[in-house]
C-alpha cells in the first residue's frame, strides 16, 4: 500500500473521492433533487400515497397507522441507521421499509403492501426526473432571456460572416445570437413535450400483471384499475404508462437521455461559437479583474468558461447512451443490470447539464463584443465581397460580365497575393476604380463598400423572431414562474 500520512484516519474527507459535479459545477438546486434525503423522503411519500388509496378502497389499514405514517413522512431520514440495515439485508428497499416502521409502527406490517421494489425506486425516479426537467427548463429560459437581451442590443452591428471558418458574407452579430436561441427554442419545445407526456410507472406489482393487488382486492378489477389512478393523481401524475413488466419503461429514460443529450449539442455550438470568436477577439466571455488565465503565461485570457460548457456538454452527450443501452438489453420482465448503471448516469445526465446552464447563463449574461476589432476584420474582407456588387453595378452601366469578371478575379487575386506573401495591403477597390472597363467613380465603389449593404435583412429578421418566437416563450414562463430560482454561482 505504500507510505499514506492519513491511512489510519479512515474518515479523513481528503482521502474519500468527491464528485466534481457536486464539488464544483451543479447547483445546490439540483443537488437537492437527487439528495439521499430527497430521494428517501420520496420513498415514504409513495408509501405513503399506496396506504392511504389502499384504505380509500377499503382495505383494513388503521388510520392511525396512516397518522403515524404522515408524522415520519418528511422528518430527518437516518441515514446510517438504513445503511446498517442494508449491510443486514442486502436491499435497500427492505432497510428503508424497517427504518420507515421503526417511526410509524402501527403501520410496521402494511407499509409497502402488495408492491414491489420498482414500485418504490422506478416511481420515485420518475418523480425526481420531473422535478430535474423543470428545473433543467427553468434554466434554459435564463439562458434565452440572456441571449435576448444580448440579441436585441447588437441586432444591426455587422459582422463579417463565416463559413467553412472562411470569411464569408456578413451578418450581424444580433442575427448571429438568433441561432443560438433558436437551437434553445427548440430544445424548449422538446423538453415541454416531454414533460407533458411524462407518466407515472403505476402501482403494477412483481412482473406488472398487478396480481398481488387484485388478491387484496379478492379479484375486483375495477379497484386495482382505481388504486393505480389514486396513487398516481397523489404523487401528482395525470396517469400511468399503459402497461409495464416490473419496471417502468426503460424506453423513457432514454428519450429524456437524448433531450438532455440535444440541449447539451446546443450549449456546446454556443460555446464553440464563442471560443472561435474569443480567438478572433470579436466577442469575448467575462474575464474576472484578478483571474489568471495561464500560470505560465500572464497576458493569456482564456475562454475557460465556454471550453467547460463544451467539455460537460459532450459529456451529456456520451450518457445518453447510457440508458439507451438500458432499455435495449432489458430482458423480458426485467433484469437488474441496469440497476446500478441508473444510480449513476441518470442523476450525472442532470446535475452536469445543469452545470453546463449555468455557466452559458453566465456567459451570455457578460458577453464583452470588441467593436473596434469587429470593425477592422470587416474591413479587412470588404472590399472583396464588395465585388459581387461592383460586378452588378458595372454589369447595369454596359459592361461585359465575363470580362469584368475576370479582371475582378486578378485584382481579387493579386490583393490576396500581397497581402499573404508581402504583408502589403492592395488598395482593391483603388485598383477597380482606376479600371475604365467599369465606368465607376471612386466615389461609386466606395459607396458600394459600405457594410450595411452586405447584411441583408438580419436586422429586421432579428427584431421578427425576438417578437414572433421568443418573447411568447418568455412571457408565457414570466407567468407562470411561481418561485423564483436565483442564478448561482459560477464556481471556478
Amino acid at each position: 500500500m505504500g507510505d499514506h500520512p492519513e491511512a489510519a484516519r479512515d474518515d479523513a474527507p481528503a482521502r474519500r473521492y468527491v464528485h466534481p459535479l457536486t464539488e464544483r459545477y451543479a447547483s445546490s438546486e439540483m443537488q437537492a433533487i437527487f439528495s439521499s434525503g430527497h430521494r428517501y423522503r420520496t420513498w415514504r411519500r409513495l408509501w405513503l400515497a399506496l396506504a392511504e388509496s389502499q384504505r380509500e378502497l377499503g382495505l383494513d389499514i388503521p388510520e392511525g397507522a396512516l397518522t403515524e405514517l404522515r408524522a415520519a413522512v418528511d422528518r430527518p431520514v437516518d441515514l446510517n441507521r438504513a445503511a446498517e440495515y442494508e449491510r443486514r439485508f442486502r436491499h435497500d428497499v427492505m432497510a428503508h421499509i424497517h427504518l420507515y416502521g421503526n417511526e410509524a409502527p402501527a403501520a410496521r406490517g402494511l407499509i409497502h403492501l402488495g408492491a414491489t421494489s420498482a414500485f418504490i425506486t422506478d416511481n420515485t425516479d420518475l418523480v425526481l426526473q420531473r422535478s430535474a426537467l423543470e428545473l433543467v427548463r427553468h434554466r434554459l429560459v435564463r439562458c434565452v432571456s440572456a441571449l435576448t437581451d444580448f440579441a436585441r442590443e447588437h441586432r444591426a452591428v455587422a459582422t463579417l460572416g463565416w463559413t467553412h471558418f472562411q470569411p464569408a458574407q456578413p451578418t450581424t452579430v444580433g442575427k448571429r445570437a438568433t441561432l443560438w436561441i433558436q437551437d434553445f427554442l427548440l430544445d424548449a419545445e422538446e423538453l415541454g413535450f416531454r414533460l407533458d407526456t411524462l407518466r407515472f410507472r403505476g402501482v403494477r406489482g412483481t412482473t406488472g400483471t398487478q396480481a398481488s393487488f387484485l388478491e387484496l382486492f379478492h379479484g375486483d378489477h375495477g379497484k386495482v384499475d382505481r388504486l393505480d389512478a389514486l396513487v398516481a393523481e397523489k404523487t401528482g401524475f395525470a396517469g400511468s404508462y399503459a402497461v409495464s413488466g416490473q419496471t417502468s419503461p426503460r424506453k423513457v429514460d432514454a428519450a429524456l437521455a437524448a433531450t438532455l443529450g440535444g440541449i447539451a449539442a446546443s450549449a456546446s455550438k454556443f460555446g464553440h461559437d464563442v471560443r472561435l470568436l474569443a480567438h478572433l477577439r470579436e466577442v469575448e466571455e467575462p474575464f474576472e479583474p484578478e483571474q489568471i488565465g495561464s500560470s505560465a503565461m500572464p497576458y493569456k485570457r482564456n475562454p475557460m468558461r465556454a471550453e467547460r460548457i463544451c467539455a460537460l456538454a459532450r459529456h451529456v452527450i456520451v450518457l445518453a447512451q447510457d440508458p439507451a443501452h438500458t432499455a435495449a438489453t432489458q430482458w423480458l420482465e426485467r433484469t437488474l443490470d441496469d440497476s446500478a448503471n441508473r444510480r449513476i448516469s441518470i442523476p450525472d445526465q442532470y446535475l452536469t447539464l445543469d452545470g453546463v446552464l449555468v455557466l452559458v447563463e453566465n456567459v451570455a449574461l457578460g458577453l464583452r463584443v470588441n467593436h473596434a476589432v469587429i470593425r477592422r476584420n470587416l474591413a479587412g474582407h470588404l472590399p472583396f465581397m464588395a465585388s459581387e456588387a461592383v460586378l452588378m453595378k458595372a454589369v447595369q452601366r454596359g459592361g461585359d460580365r465575363q470580362v469584368l469578371h475576370e479582371s475582378l478575379r486578378r485584382y481579387a487575386l493579386e490583393a490576396a497575393r500581397r497581402r499573404d506573401e508581402d504583408g502589403d495591403e492592395m488598395d482593391l477597390l483603388g485598383e477597380i476604380a482606376s479600371d475604365p472597363d467599369f465606368g465607376l467613380s471612386a466615389s461609386e465603389v466606395a459607396a458600394l463598400n459600405n457594410p450595411d449593404r452586405f447584411v441583408g435583412r438580419a436586422p429586421e429578421q432579428v427584431d421578427r423572431f425576438l417578437e414572433t418566437w421568443v418573447e411568447p416563450l418568455l412571457a408565457q414562463h414570466r407567468r407562470g414562474a411561481g418561485e423564483q430560482v436565483a442564478a448561482p454561482e459560477v464556481r471556478v
